[in-house]
């Protein structure tokens, strides 16, 4: 029988070690965010436990390859995924599955299925609630480092552009998320037009 809580200690165990300390966004506290926002949509789709359990391994390991790799990080993870996952019993099939949602997180997202619209959903939850703000000064601390983003000018204009074309996938967040989100564009979009 799988065990959650041992694969849990031991990808937590990793991230904790070697992701970087100037991973604002993407530090274990984004992981941590995502595998609480999954279960709870995955909760109100209603997943399978065995869905649940893929859905929450997939989760852990989405920004696992952050460990070693900045872009790509998703195709890292997988690997990472491929190489730990049978030692816990997972199949290959099971482990593929829980490949294409790390994939369906990947920027611009492109789930297919339920289990990868969930995730997709999860890791991007925060564009429709009051944390929009603050998670999103977070990424842009860490992209000035990374992608050399330097203006808040031009973060502003990637946020308008990323918010506009960003849907959500399940019914949860669509309910509960989207009013919020569309409140955020609006923001974001006079920050933007005082700049002209």
């Amino acid at each position: 029988m799988k065990n959650f809580k041992e694969v849990e200690q031991h990808i937590i165990g990793i991230l904790k070690r070697e992701l970087p300390n100037n991973l604002y966004y993407h530090g274990l506290h984004h992981t941590m965010d995502v595998l609480r926002s999954a279960e709870i949509i995955g909760k109100q789709e209603k997943i399978t436990e065995k869905e649940m359990l893929l859905l929450k391994v997939a989760v852990l390991y989405h920004d696992a390859g952050f460990t070693k790799v900045y872009r790509d990080h998703e195709r890292v993870g997988c690997e990472m995924a491929k190489a730990d996952l049978p030692a816990f019993g997972f199949s290959e099939e099971e482990i593929e599955e829980i490949c294409g949602m790390i994939m369906a997180t990947k920027i611009p997202q492109n789930p297919n299925k339920k289990l990868e619209y969930i995730i997709a959903d999860a890791d991007l939850e925060y564009l429709g609630t009051d944390d929009f703000v603050r998670i999103g000064n977070s990424l842009f601390e860490e992209i000035k480092i990374y992608l050399g983003v330097e203006s808040e000018r031009q973060w502003n204009i990637i946020q308008q552009n990323f918010l506009r074309s960003h849907q959500y996938y399940t019914n949860f967040c669509k309910k509960n998320r989207e009013q919020k989100k569309q409140q955020n564009l609006k923001a974001i979009e006079k920050i933007v037009e005082s700049y002209a």
